[in-house]
C-alpha cells in the first residue's frame, strides 16, 4: 500500500551499454526496453530544453497515455513538452521532417496513412510507398512548400491529441498545470541517480520514478538500494 493517496510509479532500467544496436549508456522506461526505436538517454539536456529525453519519455509520453515511438505520438508529445517548458517545438518538428519524412520514413503507420487527406488525395492510386510519395509531392508542390506543409501537419496532429493527453494525465490524480515544476524536479533527481550509477560503476540497475501531486522521487532497487525525493 502506498503511503500517498495518489502515487504514480514508472519502472525504469539502466544499462552501461544497451545491447540494442546503438550501445548507448543510459536509462529507459521498463516498458520501452525492447522497443528498437527508443534509444537510452542520460541526464543530458539540449541547449533549448532544460529537461532530458528521459524526462520527456515519462511526462510527455507515458503519463499522457502516448506510445513511446511513432511520429503521430511524437507530434502530441512535443506539444506537451512545449507547454510545460515554454519552448518552440518547430525545430524538433523540422528535424523529424528532414531526417525521417523527407527520406520516406514514418514510424507507427504507413507514409500514406500519416499524410493529411488533402495531400494523399492528389496522389495516383498506385503510389503507396514513402520515397515515391515524397518525390511526387515535391514535384507537385515544390520541395520547400512540401517541407513546410509537413511541419505544419505536425502541429495539427499535436493539437488534435492534446485534449486526450491532458485527460489521461489528470486521470492519474496529478495536476496537469504543475508539469513544469515536476519536470525540473525529475531532472534534478535523474542527475543524482545518473551520478550514482556512474560513481558506483554499475553495469545495470533497476528502479522506478514515483510521483504524487506535490512530491516525486527516484528509487534504485537493484543491485543496490538508493533513493532520493523532493517537493515540486
Amino acid at each position: 500500500m502506498s503511503r500517498h493517496a495518489t502515487e504514480v510509479r514508472v519502472p525504469c532500467l539502466y544499462r552501461r551499454s544497451w545491447q540494442d544496436g546503438f550501445g548507448a549508456r543510459g536509462w529507459k522506461l521498463a516498458s520501452t526496453a525492447n522497443d528498437p526505436e527508443v534509444i537510452a538517454s542520460t541526464a543530458a539536456t539540449g541547449e533549448r530544453i532544460p529537461t532530458s529525453v528521459f524526462v520527456h519519455d515519462i511526462l510527455d509520453h507515458s503519463l499522457c497515455g502516448l506510445g513511446p515511438s511513432g511520429h503521430r505520438n511524437e507530434a502530441v508529445a512535443l506539444l506537451q513538452l512545449a507547454a510545460r517548458t515554454g519552448t518552440d517545438p518547430t525545430p524538433d518538428f523540422a528535424q523529424m521532417v528532414d531526417e525521417d519524412l523527407l527520406q520516406g520514413r514514418v514510424l507507427g503507420e504507413t507514409f500514406h496513412e500519416f499524410l493529411p487527406p488533402e495531400l494523399t488525395n492528389t496522389l495516383p492510386a498506385g503510389i503507396r510507398d514513402g520515397k515515391p510519395i515524397v518525390e511526387r509531392l515535391q514535384a507537385q508542390l515544390g520541395a520547400e512548400v512540401f517541407r513546410k506543409r509537413l511541419i505544419a501537419w505536425f502541429f495539427v496532429l499535436g493539437k488534435a491529441g492534446t485534449s486526450k493527453a491532458r485527460e489521461h494525465y489528470a486521470s492519474q490524480g496529478l495536476d496537469y498545470a504543475r508539469r513544469g515544476p515536476l519536470g525540473l524536479a525529475l531532472q534534478r533527481l535523474l542527475e543524482q541517480a545518473d551520478t550514482r550509477v556512474r560513481e558506483t560503476n554499475l553495469e545495470t540497475a533497476a528502479g522506478e520514478i514515483w510521483i504524487t501531486p506535490r512530491h516525486c522521487g527516484f528509487r534504485i532497487r537493484d543491485p543496490q538500494r538508493w533513493s532520493r525525493e523532493t517537493a515540486y
